[in-house]
C-alpha cells in the first residue's frame, strides 16, 4: 500500500506562487508515474498534470501549461507541483495520484492512490 501526504497549499495573491509536495510512505513511488489534479467546489476533479515514473515525461492541462511544474525526487519518495502566477480560477484542493503504472494520463481511474488534498485559495 501507497500512502501519499500532499502539503503547501495556502491562501496566496493572485500572481503568487506556492510549492506543493507529495511525500510517500509505505512503499517506494519511484517506478510510478504520478498525476496532480485538482477539484474546486461544485465541480469535477480534473487533471493538472504528471510526471512519468523517472521524470522524462511531463504533461499538463492547457489551463497550468507554462504557469505549473511537476518535477520529483526519487530519493525523497517526493513529487512536487510548483505553482506560479496564479490566478483566482486556480483555487481549488489539489491532490496528488500514484498511478499503477509508470506513465501518468489524464484519466483518474488509472491512479491507485490519492492522497487527501490540499487547499490552494488565490484573492484577486
Amino acid at each position: 500500500q501507497v500512502q501519499l501526504v500532499e502539503s503547501g497549499g495556502g491562501l496566496v495573491q493572485a500572481g503568487g506562487s506556492l510549492r506543493l509536495s507529495c511525500v510517500a510512505s509505505g512503499r517506494t513511488i519511484s517506478t510510478y508515474g504520478v498525476g496532480w489534479f485538482r477539484q474546486a467546489p461544485g465541480l469535477e476533479r480534473v487533471f493538472v498534470g504528471g510526471i512519468s515514473w523517472n521524470g522524462g515525461s511531463r504533461s499538463y492541462a492547457d489551463s497550468v501549461k507554462g504557469r505549473f511544474i511537476i518535477f520529483r525526487d526519487n530519493a525523497k519518495n517526493t513529487v512536487y507541483l510548483q505553482l506560479n502566477s496564479l490566478k483566482p480560477e486556480d483555487t481549488a484542493a489539489y491532490y496528488c495520484a500514484a498511478s499503477s503504472t509508470r506513465w501518468s494520463t489524464g484519466r483518474l481511474d488509472e491512479y491507485a492512490y490519492w492522497g487527501q488534498g490540499t487547499q490552494v485559495t488565490v484573492s484577486s
